[in-house]
């Protein structure tokens, strides 16, 4: 992910330069003398500083983790060692992360970014404002199982709305159920390809061709059905369906 940090440093500077330049106040801390406003250089670099973490969030609030698991389960069943590469699978990842999450990112865009670039609200009250669809996703997403697994652990109390739950008790649930989900998945794309080797390991055990590996065999198999069946359209087409 380290390849992104600057693409998205740039983005970040880019969004910030029109507040910068009108002189809108980032972030203002507390003292004996009232609200005073953090230099602008400060402000930069707790910007910068944030943008280290953005690879984790990512994974933590996004579908990002499950779509790159099933990727790479799918790879392992075609027999893929290599191909395709990693930085393909990551790139595919992140598109469909952007597709499926593109609902999420236009509300918050609209009730967070917009009025804060407005000069309308402060940084706080954009940050506030961009939790409650991050967290209606996520819970959308969430098994109730996975959220009592972490209440408990937590020893905290099952909430009446979940609405309400703390947002960091509530990224393990839902990395909880994004895993769970994600081999689920991956099983049942699993388990065509392996027929397909249990047949061809079957069929040259029955010739005695005992020395040969079934894998040098399958695998022009397995490709061909996949590309024929358009397997491709039908993995995204289940994940996509998977997010509702």
């Amino acid at each position: 992910m380290k390849q992104w940090r600057p693409l998205l440093a740039v983005g970040l500077l880019l969004l910030c330069q029109p507040v910068l330049a009108q002189d809108i106040p980032l972030l203002s801390m507390s003292g004996p003398g009232g609200q005073e406003e953090v230099s602008i250089k400060l402000q930069v670099f707790l910007l910068m500083t944030a943008l280290a973490f953005l690879p984790a969030m990512l994974l933590m609030v996004t579908s990002f983790t499950r779509i790159i698991i099933v990727l790479g389960i799918l790879r392992q069943a075609l027999g893929l060692q290599q191909s395709p590469p990693n930085k393909v699978l990551i790139g595919i990842a992140l598109t469909l992360t952007l597709f499926i999450m593109r609902p999420v990112i236009n509300t918050i865009y609209q009730d967070a970014v917009v009025p804060f670039q407005a000069g309308k609200i402060t940084l706080q009250e954009a940050a506030n404002a961009a939790t409650p669809p991050l967290k209606t996703f996520m819970l959308q997403q969430t098994r109730e199982t996975d959220l009592e697994q972490i209440l408990r652990i937590a020893n905290e109390p099952t909430p009446d709305n979940y609405d309400q739950l703390d947002f960091l008790l509530l990224m393990p649930a839902f990395m909880l159920s994004e895993l769970k989900t994600a081999f689920q998945i991956g099983f049942m794309l699993f388990i065509p390809f392996l027929i397909i080797d249990i047949v061809v390991a079957s069929v040259l055990m029955a010739m005695g061709m005992m020395m040969l590996s079934p894998l040098i065999i399958s695998l022009p198999f397995k490709l061909m059905i996949f590309v024929l069946v358009d397997g491709w359209a039908m993995t995204v087409g289940t994940l996509s369906a998977s997010f509702g």
